[in-house]
This record gives structure tokens, C-alpha cells and sequence, in this order.
């Protein structure tokens, strides 16, 4: 009973781990990083959501993907 206990507890803590790294650390990496871009869109751009909001989308629907994604698009503009 302890075993199968420990091995319950230990696939809660993996799953939080995923969630936690792979989601809720990226989207507020992205949420908060000075180089996110701005909150609003641009003037006069037919989008209504803005560079930041449209990262964040990204980052919650592919997780660790859209994080790298991120991070490589803001490296790329830094050196540049």
C-alpha cells in the first residue's frame, strides 16, 4: 500500500513539474520580459492584439515550443 502510495505521489509531482516548467514558467517569462514587445498592436494595424499578447497565445498552446520560439526571435533581434 506504501508503494503504490509513493508511486501516486511521485506521477503528481512529475505532472506538476510539466506543467510547471513547460507551461506556467514560459508564459510568465514571456509576460514579463522587457522584450516582449508591447501590450497593444501597433497604430493602425488591423490585428487588435498586440506582439506580447500574440506570444503569450503562442506559449500557451505549444508550451515549451512556443517558448523556444520566443526566446529565439528575441536573441535574433538583440544581435542584430
Amino acid at each position: 500500500m506504501a508503494a503504490m502510495e509513493e508511486k501516486l505521489l511521485t506521477e503528481t509531482l512529475v505532472a506538476w513539474a510539466i506543467l510547471g516548467f513547460g507551461w506556467l514558467l514560459p508564459l510568465a517569462h514571456v509576460a514579463l520580459s522587457p522584450r516582449g514587445g508591447r501590450w497593444m498592436p501597433p497604430p493602425g494595424s488591423g490585428c487588435p492584439l498586440g506582439p506580447r499578447v500574440g506570444w503569450l497565445v503562442l506559449v500557451l498552446l505549444l508550451g515549451p515550443v512556443g517558448w523556444l520560439l520566443f526566446w529565439r526571435s528575441r536573441r535574433r533581434v538583440a544581435r542584430g
